[in-house]
């Protein structure tokens, strides 16, 4: 489908919905309970109105996480590794519990998400598996969020707006089925706040841990302006949390969240900024499908740099430095295409959306640039290596010589 047909479509539906305003209200509570002691979180979901949803299928995954199913009403689980388990909710007020099992290990012997006697870093998509939801038509559903502590824990931190002590509002306007997805972090922690534009910033990480919480905020406020200038987002919450070794030692952005190992310096040698990439990613939110990952993964590094750049924090000799490094790390790619694209590759997207930014700007007179290309993409709900070609050479009104490539094909 051409991108103007798709941009027209999300534009009409976003007016439909807007007319769909006498929705009955039923509230939808998520309940955790932290067990340190069993490496576990007992989630419980309940339903005020259990007749307003026909079912729940839930994701699995491979169903090793997930364990003591107990429900009001019909629970079906098909184990496997493509494990799913369907809900069929009883007629009243209806509870399904379960628990997950909160310590993610890899092979190295890191962690992506790890609890310990005092703290637990985890991520809400783990604590609440994806579901197709099936609900009654006029009905509304009201999302809440509360974690019960384990004694002596002192807090606990989301990317949702807070409602209690430890009660956070879930509310995902492009979701039907609002769950607490995210970046989440309970336990002895420290923490630094500020007030960035209209978002509330929020670094966070165990106490103990390492984690330079200050120099976090003054390099997000010293590329703030850059960042808003280029992605017109402004959610009201971002949450930064990080820890020590043997948390996975990398970066990763989730939903209007970051992770951030405290090892990780918030500019490499090579002049990149892990943190200035994830809040691209968080900030950009370009889905990309069919073996297209170089337009999310080439975007978000591209602006890593750039960001900087703009700012005032990189040198033109450091620029050419990197430039030099970029080619030269890439110089054996001859595909960018693939649903799982390597460092080199990577490399590689950002050299090609460098020569596409200059492009634009020579030949639209400096009036566009790949920003432009940029908050198009994110106007779309995914975006392929087509579709990326035709909104560009929409942006510069004629084909592109630089897209003109055998790297796409």
């Amino acid at each position: 489908m051409a991108v103007g047909l798709r941009l027209a479509l999300a534009v009409g539906a976003l007016a439909l919905s807007s007319s769909v305003w006498a929705a009955k209200k039923v509230d939808l509570d998520y309940h955790v309970r932290l067990l340190p002691q069993s490496d576990q979180a007992e989630v419980r979901l309940t339903l005020a109105q259990g007749s307003a949803v026909r079912s729940l299928d839930f994701d699995l995954g491979d169903g090793s996480h997930y364990s003591d199913f107990k429900a009001d009403g019909q629970w079906q689980l098909t184990p496997g590794k493509a494990a799913r388990g369907v809900w069929h909710p009883a007629a009243d007020k209806a509870s399904l519990t379960y628990r997950v099992r909160i310590s993610h290990g890899r092979k190295n012997g890191s962690f992506d998400t790890r609890m310990t006697p005092s703290w637990a870093l985890m991520r809400g998509d783990d604590l609440v598996p994806p579901a197709k939801l099936d609900q009654q038509d006029g009905i509304e559903l009201v999302s809440r969020l509360e974690f019960e502590l384990p004694n002596g824990w002192k807090s606990v931190e989301t990317a949702w707006p807070r409602i209690g002590k430890n009660k956070f509002r879930i509310n995902n306007v492009s979701r039907l089925f609002d769950r607490p997805t995210g970046w989440m972090l309970a336990g002895h922690l420290g923490s630094r706040r500020t007030r960035l534009g209209e978002t509330e910033v929020t670094v966070a990480s165990p106490l103990g841990q390492g984690m330079r919480r200050m120099d976090v905020l003054t390099l997000l406020t010293f590329i703030w302006p850059q960042a808003q200038a280029v992605f017109p987002r402004h959610p009201s919450k971002l949450l930064i949390v990080g820890a020590n070794d043997p948390m996975w030692r990398g970066s990763l952005a989730a939903r209007e969240s970051i992770y951030l190992n405290s090892r990780l310096p918030l500019v490499s040698e090579s002049g990149t900024s892990p943190l200035v990439r994830e809040l691209a990613q968080v900030f950009g939110r370009v889905n990309d499908r069919q073996h297209s990952d170089w337009i999310s993964e080439g975007l978000a590094e591209f602006y890593a740099i750039e960001l900087v750049r703009r700012a005032g924090g990189m040198s033109d000799e450091r620029y050419e430095s990197l430039q030099k490094k970029l080619a030269k790390d890439s110089q054996k790619v001859t595909t960018l295409r693939g649903s799982q694209i390597s460092p080199a590759q990577i490399a590689r997207a950002v050299l090609l959306l460098q020569e596409l930014d200059r492009e634009i700007r020579i030949k639209t007179r400096n009036k566009r640039s790949l920003d432009d290309v940029q908050r198009g993409a994110m106007h779309l709900e995914s975006v392929d290596t087509k579709e990326f070609v035709q909104l560009a050479e929409s942006v510069i009104g004629e084909s592109s010589k630089v897209l003109d490539t055998e790297l796409l094909q």
